[in-house]
């Protein structure tokens, strides 16, 4: 039976384990650079977890982890598509287990963040999609945007 909890400040390792799965998963970075990751990205996350800045949810089957989902909400100028809001809702970490995918997990995650970003009163949100998770978030109701990246 599936459970659905609460991110918790216990859950550090569980989602540091998560996103170096999700990118792996995704093809693009090197070895290398997700190493590199790990320890900046475990030193971001911890007062984030403590202070609850970063939230979201953790799907359980019978007591086993298999999947999660991040949420922050950022600070954001108003913009054409939230002209009176200055955040923004942020969803990142989206990760499922292999043996766990296709069976809805992901979309009651995202149903989920749905509901989360609506109670915080979040009227916009954005994501990054690979190209295996777009097909989800489009069904879903999300659409492309016109961001664009530069690496100094």
């Amino acid at each position: 039976m599936l459970r659905t909890r609460p991110v918790e400040s216990r859950d550090l390792d569980l989602i540091c384990e998560h996103r170096q799965k999700m990118f792996q998963a995704s093809g693009k970075p090197r070895e290398e650079e997700l190493a590199a990751m790990d320890v900046p990205f475990r030193d971001w996350l911890r007062p984030r977890l403590e202070d609850r800045s970063y939230f979201g949810f953790i799907v359980e089957n019978e007591g086993e982890v298999i999947g999660g989902i991040g949420l922050m909400v950022i600070d954001w100028p108003p913009h054409p598509s939230h002209p009176q809001d200055d955040r923004r809702g942020y969803v990142l970490n989206m990760f499922i287990e292999p043996d766990y995918r296709g069976r809805g997990v992901a979309t009651d995650l995202m149903k989920a963040a749905d509901v989360e970003f609506q109670r915080r009163g979040i009227r916009y949100a954005i994501l990054h999609a690979t190209s295996k998770g777009r097909p989800l978030y489009e069904y879903l109701g999300w659409s492309g945007t016109t961001e664009m990246a530069k690496q100094y």
